[in-house]
């Protein structure tokens, strides 16, 4: 049995029960208070009350009978609301199911979020989306831009490549991050990258379309930074890669959605500009998620005017954190050369090269991205139970040689060894952790937008080498062949260099930073 009340509040609580029949084993368990999906405390015979998990309340009773031949029939009854606005309909049927069985189920975190992480993350995730599909716009229209503007290949990439200068946009916001807190800087950012997307609408030529997404792109790069970084301050040291995992599949959410907006394109000439117009609506959204996202603890903790905690290591910590900088820029430039490209081009490739309509593209993307799911899902759960080095390095070496492949094949194997690359390629989520674990809280904005800074240089570089080498072979397999030589010295550096934080708190890793309760 299923149903929901309001709380005082209007708040949804959810009521379900199921009867059991059981022996005197299975109703000392049932006493006992659960540590799975949810950790529970006694609150007097037969009534178990929340804990912790990602609930906001949370009950348990049992109403317990005789049975035929010495068994006993229970009803074991569950109140409890959940911690997941906006989210809490997709999770209902699967927490019903979790609580029933009495385990922890294959979708949850594999350490238990508490409430207010719970909420945080969910209401990150929605924010996500709208990066998702604000940093996918660009890639998904320049070439139908680029024909409406009579424009060829080598403009696009040069158009794409002066784009990225962006990154400096979102290298001042990182530096304000660290001084004024990560909350309202991520909402002023997120505000300011809509209207900047949605200027690129009124477009007169690809100079004004790669002026207004410079600065678009540079606020949405800055908002999946600071995302991923409020991600990592608030989870459990067991749940930070799948957090991380979780917000990459609502950015691909919100990507998808720009694909879905993408067949306007065959309406009209001009219908591309449509795609700028849509996160507009995403405006009302981001004012009420504004409204109940907390200020992350880990920065309130140490603020820029507090003095650096003093344990074991903190005064070694400067130099610590210029090593790893040094480390992370160099693996993001080396696979940015080709993951930039090959995400930017595919567009044109399928247009230009492969005959495909907007439609077409949709359709092509839809089908071989989804289930790229599967793999960001399993890298953060991988990463965080398994480690964080050898699932990076399957995802690079293994998505760069499908991905290749794909821009030399035709037909169904075309199609097959773009989704093996893309499904195989997504397990690279798995390095997205490294930068907000391995610097302090004070430096850690600005340090990670200093890697994608230095990392979108990687990002130019790829867009005009295969921008260029396109044109030059009127072939982009040769083109990303050579590009491909990133992602594998990448690879060297991840498996010789990397250090493991699977399950280390963020503190252990950053000794000068101040533990939170």
């Amino acid at each position: 049995m299923l149903r929901h009340a309001p709380d005082r509040k209007g708040a949804p609580i959810t009521r379900t029960s199921h009867d059991l029949v059981v022996d005197d084993a299975g109703l000392a368990e049932l006493r006992t208070p659960r540590d799975d999906l949810v950790g529970e405390r006694a609150d007097g015979d037969d009534r178990f009350v929340l804990d912790h998990g990602p609930f906001e309340r949370y009950e348990r009773t049992l109403v317990v009978a005789p049975a035929p031949e010495g068994r006993h029939r229970v009803t074991e009854s569950f109140a409890y609301q959940l911690a997941l606005p906006v989210w809490s309909v997709l999770f209902a049927l699967p927490m019903r199911l979790g609580l029933h069985h009495r385990r922890t189920p294959w979708w949850a975190p594999p350490d238990r979020l508490d409430a207010r992480a719970a909420r945080v993350m969910a209401l990150l995730a929605c924010i996500q989306i709208v990066d998702g599909y604000l940093g996918t716009v660009i890639s998904q229209t320049i070439t139908f831009a680029a024909d409406e503007f009579d424009r060829g290949d080598t403009a696009q990439g040069v158009t794409l490549a002066v784009i990225r200068l962006g990154v400096l946009v979102a290298l001042g916001v990182m530096f304000l991050a660290d001084r004024k807190g990560r909350r309202r800087l991520l909402l002023a950012t997120a505000t300011a990258a809509v209207l900047f997307t949605a200027l690129g609408a009124f477009s007169t030529g690809l100079w004004f379309l790669g002026g207004s997404q410079l600065f678009a792109r540079g606020l949405t790069t800055g908002m999946g930074i600071l995302i991923g970084i409020y991600a990592a301050e608030e989870l459990p040291r067991g749940a930070r890669a799948y957090g991380l995992s979780v917000l990459a599949l609502a950015a691909a959410l919100g990507a998808g959605m720009a694909v879905w907006v993408l067949p306007v394109a065959d309406l009209h000439e001009a219908g591309w500009r449509i795609v700028y117009v849509v996160p507009l609506l995403s405006l009302f959204g981001l004012a009420a998620v504004g409204r109940r996202l907390p200020e992350s603890r880990r920065f309130e903790a140490n603020m820029p005017e507090a003095a650096p905690h003093d344990r074991d290591g903190a005064a070694e910590q400067p130099g610590i954190e210029h090593r790893r900088l040094l480390l992370l820029a160099a693996v993001a430039f080396l696979f940015l050369v080709f993951a930039a490209p090959a995400s930017q081009f595919q567009n044109d490739f399928l247009k230009d090269h492969r005959g495909f309509t907007a439609s077409g593209i949709t359709l092509y993307t839809i089908l071989t991205t989804t289930p790229a799911g599967i793999g960001i899902f399993m890298a953060g759960r991988l990463a965080d139970t398994r480690g964080r080095r050898g699932v990076a390095s399957i995802g690079l070496l293994g998505g760069t040689a499908f991905l290749v492949a794909s821009y030399y094949a035709t037909g169904g194997l075309m199609w097959g060894t773009h989704l093996v690359g893309v499904v195989v390629g997504s397990l690279t989520v798995a390095m997205g952790v490294y930068g907000p674990e391995l610097f302090s809280t004070r430096h850690r904005a600005r340090a990670n937008g200093l890697i994608v800074t230095l990392g979108v240089t990687g990002s130019a570089s790829g867009l005009l080498l295969v921008g260029f080498l396109s044109d030059h072979f009127d072939s982009y397999g040769h083109a990303f062949a050579i590009a491909a030589i990133g992602p594998l010295l990448a690879t060297v550096l991840v498996l010789w260099r990397f250090p493991e934080t699977a399950k280390v708190e963020l503190e252990d890793l950053n000794p000068g930073d101040a533990r939170i309760d």
